[in-house]
C-alpha cells in the first residue's frame, strides 16, 4: 500500500504542469504572432493613410504628407459626392452589382442542385467539368468576341450588358462552391421531402436552399466584392458618363482633378466603404461557407 501510494505521489500534477505547457506553447508562437501583427500593420497602413489624407487640403498633402490633418473637415467628401458625381457612379455600381449577384445565385444554385442531387448517367460529370472549364479562361481572351456579341444583342453602352457579363464570369466559381456544399447535404433530408410529396422544385426551394444558406452568403460576398471592383469590362462596354460604374468613374475623376488629391482620397474612401462594410459584417459567413462543404453530413 505504501509502495502504491508512493507511485501515485510520483505522478506529475496536471494542475501544475498544464500552465507550464501552455506557456511554452505561447512562447513558441510568439514569433508567428509578431509576424502576423507586422503583416496586418503593413496591410492597413495604406488604408489609414488614405483616410487621413481625405481630411487634408492639397497643401497639407503635398507639403507634409505624413502629418496628421489639422482638422476633420468633410468638405472633400462633399466635393467628391456632388462635383465629381461619385454618388451617381456609386448608384450605378450598386444596381449592377446587386442584379448580377441575384442572377448568379439563382442560376448557380439551380445548376449546382441539378449536378449534385439529380444524377444523370454519364452526363453529370461532363457537364460539371464543362462548367468548371470557365475558371481557366482568362477575361482578356474573350474581349473581342464578347464585345461583338454584346453589340449584336444591342446591349452595348447599357447597364444590362455589365450585369450579364458579371453573372457569366461568376457562375463557374459559384457553381463549384455550391456543388461541394450540396453534396454534403444528407440524403435523408431529400427522402423525407419525397415522402411528404415534394417534387424536384419543392426539394430545391424548401430543403436544399435553406440548408445551403451559409454557402449562398459566401458566394454572394465574393460576387459582390468582385463585381463592385471590376474595371475592365465596365470600361469596355459603357462609355456614357451617366452610366459609368464607380471604378471607371474614379478614373475620369482622376483625369478631371489631377491636382485635387484630397478630393480624390475622399472619393476612394467612398468607393471602398460599402465593400469593407459588407465584408466586416459577414466575414465569419465566408469561412463557414467555404469549410462546411468539405465536411460530409
Amino acid at each position: 500500500m505504501k509502495h502504491a501510494a508512493s507511485l501515485n505521489d510520483s505522478r506529475p500534477d496536471p494542475v501544475r504542469t498544464g500552465p507550464r505547457l501552455a506557456d511554452r506553447i505561447r512562447r513558441s508562437q510568439l514569433p508567428l504572432h509578431l509576424l502576423l501583427c507586422a503583416y496586418v500593420a503593413v496591410t492597413l497602413f495604406p488604408l489609414v493613410w488614405l483616410l487621413l489624407s481625405s481630411f487634408k487640403t492639397n497643401r497639407e498633402i503635398t507639403v507634409d504628407t505624413w502629418a496628421l490633418p489639422k482638422r476633420l473637415d468633410l468638405a472633400n467628401y462633399k466635393a467628391a459626392w456632388e462635383s465629381a458625381h461619385i454618388g451617381r457612379y456609386a448608384l450605378n455600381s450598386l444596381v449592377v452589382t446587386l442584379a448580377a449577384c441575384f442572377l448568379t445565385l439563382l442560376f448557380a444554385s439551380a445548376t449546382a442542385f441539378a449536378l449534385s442531387r439529380m444524377r444523370y448517367r454519364g452526363l453529370s460529370k461532363r457537364l460539371y467539368a464543362f462548367v468548371l472549364a470557365g475558371l481557366i479562361v482568362p477575361p482578356s481572351a474573350v474581349f473581342i468576341p464578347l464585345y461583338r456579341l454584346v453589340t449584336e444583342l444591342g446591349l452595348i453602352d447599357t447597364l444590362p450588358s455589365l450585369i450579364l457579363v458579371y453573372c457569366t464570369y461568376a457562375l463557374p466559381i459559384t457553381v463549384f462552391i455550391l456543388h461541394a456544399f450540396m453534396r454534403s447535404v444528407p440524403p435523408e433530408l431529400e427522402e423525407a421531402g419525397v415522402a411528404d410529396g415534394l417534387g424536384a422544385a419543392g426539394l430545391f426551394a424548401r430543403i436544399i436552399l435553406p440548408v445551403t444558406a451559409p454557402a449562398l452568403v459566401t458566394v454572394f460576398i465574393l460576387a459582390f466584392i468582385g463585381n463592385w471592383n471590376e474595371y475592365i469590362f465596365s470600361q469596355l462596354f459603357v462609355t456614357t458618363e451617366s452610366l459609368r460604374t464607380l471604378p471607371t468613374g474614379m478614373a475620369t475623376f482622376n483625369d478631371g482633378y489631377r491636382t485635387n488629391f484630397s478630393s480624390l482620397s475622399a472619393a476612394v474612401i467612398i468607393g471602398i466603404a460599402p465593400v469593407l462594410a459588407v465584408y466586416l459584417f459577414l466575414q465569419r459567413r465566408i469561412i463557414d461557407g467555404m469549410t462546411a462543404g468539405s465536411i460530409k453530413g
